[in-house]
């Protein structure tokens, strides 16, 4: 894979990891298990059989955890923490820097970028929990883990097309927070 597929792949990565963390990390570790993405040795880990199968097991257990109400909450509270980790994680183990030092600052930049797209869909998810009382979150929940599926699929079969793509959905969603920040501060007294 050339340098600019990287970069792409990365980046949709990264802002896949935005919304759901370890589902991207899981997606990452499969691909490396069967040789379809080839990390830096130094992350040469995603791709053995416990990195998989123990990633795998908290995606799991992180999809469930974001249906439940209140739960979802405290789980976007810790995943302030581990996204950006995840970022990190992702752009190391997706991209064959030229040197250590452009490969620390990528892996900020990913880290940065899971980050903002966490905080935008903390945003809505703090306006669906005010405008519906959270009686929503279990249905946004459900679209956030389909779009993130559909993402990261998109990711390793076409990655310029998925970095495309996360751009326009990166953008959408600040749009979308901002106006959703706007509602609910316009509804309190």
């Amino acid at each position: 894979m050339d340098a600019a597929s990287q970069y792409a792949l990365a980046y949709a990565l990264t802002t896949t990891a935005g919304v759901r963390a370890m589902l991207s990390l899981t997606a990452v570790a499969v691909a490396a298990h069967f040789h379809l993405v080839h990390p830096p040795d130094a992350f040469a880990w995603l791709g053995s059989t416990a990195a998989m199968w123990t990633l795998g097991a908290f995606a799991v257990v992180e999809m469930l955890a974001d249906k439940v109400p209140l739960l979802d909450h405290v789980l976007h509270v810790a995943q302030i923490a581990l996204k950006p980790a995840a970022g990190a994680i992702l752009v190391g183990g997706a991209v064959h820097a030229q040197s250590h030092e452009a490969l620390v600052t990528l892996m900020i930049l990913g880290g940065l970028n899971a980050l903002g797209v966490h905080a935008a869909v903390a945003a809505v998810r703090g306006a669906s929990t005010v405008t519906t009382g959270g009686v929503a979150n279990p249905v946004v929940s459900t679209a956030e883990d389909a779009g993130s599926i559909g993402a990261l699929i998109l990711t390793f079969i076409a990655p310029f097309a998925a970095a495309a793509v996360a751009l326009a959905f990166a953008v959408a969603l600040a749009i979308f927070a901002r106006g959703a920040y706007r509602r609910v501060r316009a509804a309190q007294p």
